[in-house]
């Protein structure tokens, strides 16, 4: 999606890294803790109408720069334009699908602060959002100004968000974009700051979202070339869903900013549609794919999951989840099921099947479960479900048909954990608010076979990228290329 401290006094949510990609909801839990579909009554306090779209009142107009536009690429990429490295390209908040998975091979098992580090490369600032790599670059947000860490003083006319461009190969900084916040702002973020949504790109654009401040598009040079208001709300834990691509548009959940979910057209940032009552959701979008073949952009929010037609926006299906809390981490998708985690208590991870209309909650939601994660999002192998509580220091395996939890494993000294699971190269990499590291095998029995510490005095909110062979984390000082 961009954290969040998770204490159980909290009954706020934090606001997590939270997904694209493939929908499913999941929460795994033991044989016991597992409930059957249709039991229960949904503790939602959020009920959604399934009524025809509806457009807004006025299109919003974005900012335009169209001296800076650029020509769309075909065989040449065009000025401002990059082309893509294919497979090694990891183009926005985990990864290509948003599921958090990767086919790439050769990624490091170990590291330390000085081993199988390729460069490290000192940040400007803090955030808590995540790298994303295209092309010869890699991109990632922060922020400056007011309410750094460590830096007391500050003032909100002073806060700016940024977008770097940073070379892949050597970690160079080649360019830094600053966008001054649209105030007033909060005067404080919960545990992670101003920068925790992360960006998206393609071929011809790089997007970010900064909340009230709007939905922006630059191209590979740093050219910005539109930008969007979606919202003018705020709140104390910030904004952290991050742009998803589909087609030709870019699809934001904007719920803390206008209770949202809205798209916006690539090239121009015009919106095409507005989706309404999305709220108290904190998690980023993904679109998946229905056993009908229908493709379907899957949201959760306080008590709901909802399908939407991605490219006009009308509602296709809801499901009440029984969580009754606000939603973070982002789903994932397997053979046209969603699995879902969410909420501090109580029901906390769910299946539901796709392709419903109306509601589906007697006849497409398979199985809840009291096993999950209110901040961290799961990811999804050959039949079963991989995770960490954000708090405990829990690893969570669970059978994805019917969420029995197989393995329960405390992982010591694990601390907070608030970055999504990666998956990759047959291993599960869990990457701790400490700067840790744990290594899992991929696999329904427990293994761990590492656990790293890149501990430099500050917090790592984001979650892992993939960078070819290489792996990427970022902290709020430095931004780490790891590689054997």
């Amino acid at each position: 999606m961009m954290w969040a401290k998770i204490r159980a006094a909290a009954a706020l949510p934090s606001v997590w890294y939270t997904v694209l990609g493939l929908a499913v909801v999941l929460a795994t839990a033991t044989a016991g803790d597992v409930r059957n579909r249709g039991a229960g009554q949904p503790g939602d306090r959020t009920e959604l109408q399934l009524t025809a779209f509806q457009a807004p009142a006025a299109k919003t107009k974005p900012k335009t720069k169209p001296k800076s536009a650029p020509k769309s690429s075909t065989k040449t990429p065009a000025k401002g334009a990059a082309k893509s490295s294919g497979a090694a390209d990891w183009p926005g908040f985990r990864g290509p699908t948003g599921m958090g998975t990767s086919d790439a091979k050769g990624l490091p098992l170990t590291w330390s602060g000085t081993e199988h580090v390729v460069w490290k490369t000192p940040l400007p600032g803090p955030g808590a959002s995540s790298p994303v790599v295209f092309g010869d670059r890699i991109y990632l947000t922060y922020y400056s100004g007011f309410f750094i860490p460590d830096q007391p003083g500050g003032s909100q006319e002073d806060l700016k968000r940024h977008l770097i461009a940073i070379r892949r190969s050597d970690g160079g900084i080649i360019w830094d974009r600053a966008v001054p916040a649209k105030l007033p702002e909060e005067n404080q973020i919960r545990d992670h700051g101003f920068a925790a949504n992360s960006p998206a790109a393609d071929a011809d654009r790089v997007y970010v979202f900064y909340g009230k401040s709007g939905v922006l598009a630059f191209d590979h040079e740093g050219s910005q070339l539109w930008q969007t208001d979606v919202g003018s709300k705020t709140h104390g834990w910030g904004t952290s869903a991050s742009p998803v691509l589909y087609k030709d548009l870019v699809l934001i959940n904007a719920s803390v900013e206008s209770e949202s979910l809205v798209a916006l057209d690539r090239k121009t940032g015009t919106e095409k549609w507005r989706a309404p009552r999305i709220r108290e959701a904190w998690n980023t979008p993904v679109v998946v794919t229905a056993t009908s073949k229908r493709p379907e952009v899957v949201v959760t929010t306080q008590g709901k999951v909802l399908g939407f037609e991605p490219a006009t926006g009308k509602p296709l299906w809801s499901c009440s989840t029984d969580i009754g809390w606000y939603m973070v981490p982002s789903v994932v998708a397997a053979d046209g099921i969603v699995y879902c985690l969410g909420g501090r208590s109580g029901i906390a991870a769910l299946a539901v099947r796709t392709g419903g209309s109306g509601d589906v909650t007697e006849t497409h939601r398979l199985w809840t479960s009291q096993k999950g994660s209110n901040v961290s999002s799961p990811v999804y192998l050959d039949g079963h479900l991989y995770w960490m509580h954000e708090g405990r220091g829990v690893a969570y395996c669970a059978k994805a048909e019917t969420g029995e939890v197989v393995y329960e494993k405390r992982l010591e000294r694990a601390g907070e954990v608030y970055s999504s699971a990666l998956l990759a190269d047959g291993k599960l990499y869990y990457l701790t608010r400490d700067g840790r590291t744990f290594v899992l095998a991929a696999k329904p029995e427990f293994e761990q076979l590492a656990m790293n510490d890149l501990e430099d005095r500050s917090i790592f909110n984001g979650s892992p990228a993939v960078d070819g062979s290489r792996l990427l984390i970022r902290s709020d000082k430095f931004l780490y290329c790891l590689g054997k």
